[in-house]
């Protein structure tokens, strides 16, 4: 972002950076436009924000469904960048 824009966001919000980086990278809109890729990208920003400020606990089950839509879904396009 910092070659591309000057500057980079100061933010810990995936969703702002996600959409920073559309114009960039379009293969990047499929995560704010399709419904189902956007709750789980609001999930894990809501994890990382909470994990630094915020006791808070996670069922196994939302653990795994997060790492498997990170693992399957999101590394291989973040990959290519």
């Amino acid at each position: 972002m910092l070659v591309h824009f000057g500057t980079y966001p100061r933010t810990h919000s995936i969703r702002r950076l996600i959409k920073d980086l559309t114009k960039i990278n379009t293969k990047l809109r499929s995560f704010i436009e399709d419904e189902d890729k956007l709750h789980y990208i609001a999930r894990l920003e809501e994890a990382y924000v909470a994990s630094r400020y915020f006791p808070y606990t996670y069922e196994e089950k939302e653990t795994i469904s997060l790492f498997k839509f990170v693992k399957e879904v999101f590394k291989p396009i973040i990959d290519e960048l």
